[in-house]
């Protein structure tokens, strides 16, 4: 019976529980906890995001599970949670950057995407009949001359990072990226330290076939996802590295 109260309020509806509690919110949260990891870093010259897609079966084609996305020319995300709900966001995002070139004839700024899409995932929170996204964003991107690192909450909240992560392994993550991260790390030690961060997470167990990474220049003012050829020796320096740790250890 003392479930009864709670129960009232976690339904399909999103409702506020007398405590001030949204429980389908904090459900959607425990999607994005429960996803595969994903690191957002900022460096000098630019922005690189890498996710672990975390294969669970050797007869499943790692080129077909997808968690980096191209927005626009100057934007990328990762996800972590639901990858259907992600799938949404991202065409909505790319609608939200067309839009923006058709009606001002330029880039969009990389923030005011971010805040669109937050404004989109905020409004099914408080909409009868719909229920949260079951997914958190990082945005990167470069725009005027700035690089940009944001996170979108399945709430709607919005805030902007040096360098996070999202996903399973955010703690682990985190704890890494404030004791290693440095104001002015520049993109080629930004993936070394974003692997780091995933060979860590996976107890090391990743490969080319289960990690993507992508890359906003800032000279180039360009978003691009990285080709397993041009990943392959970061991960291998990593892969050496971690093991000569382990040795000395030893």
């Amino acid at each position: 019976m003392q479930m009864m109260p709670q129960m009232g309020y976690d339904r399909a509806i999103t409702v506020f529980s007398p405590d001030g509690r949204l429980f389908q919110v904090e459900y959607a949260r425990e999607a994005v906890k429960r996803g595969t990891t994903a690191v957002g870093i900022k460096a000098q010259d630019g922005i690189v995001l890498l996710v672990d897609k975390r294969l669970t079966s050797r007869l499943l084609e790692g080129g077909s599970v997808e968690k980096i996305f191209q927005i626009d020319e100057h934007i990328g995300v990762a996800t972590s949670g639901l990858v259907a709900d992600a799938r949404i966001l991202v065409d909505r995002g790319r609608v939200e950057a067309q839009i923006n070139k058709i009606v001002y004839d330029e880039a969009i700024d990389v923030q005011t995407l971010a805040k669109k899409i937050c404004d989109f995932k905020q409004a099914y929170t408080q909409i009868g009949g719909l229920r949260p996204f079951g997914t958190a964003l990082l945005i990167g991107g470069v725009y005027n001359g700035d690089n940009y690192l944001l996170e979108t909450d399945p709430s709607g909240a919005l805030l902007e990072y040096k360098a996070t992560a999202i996903g399973s392994g955010r703690s682990i993550v985190t704890e890494m990226l404030e004791e290693k991260y440095n104001d002015d790390i520049m993109l080629e030690d930004a993936i070394l330290l974003g692997l780091e961060a995933l060979y860590k997470v996976t107890e090391g167990k990743i490969d080319i076939t289960t990690v993507d990474a992508g890359l906003a220049e800032l000279e180039k003012k360009r978003f691009r996802i990285l080709s397993a050829e041009e990943l392959e020796p970061y991960l291998t320096k990593v892969k050496e590295s971690e093991r000569g740790k382990q040795g000395r250890e030893k």
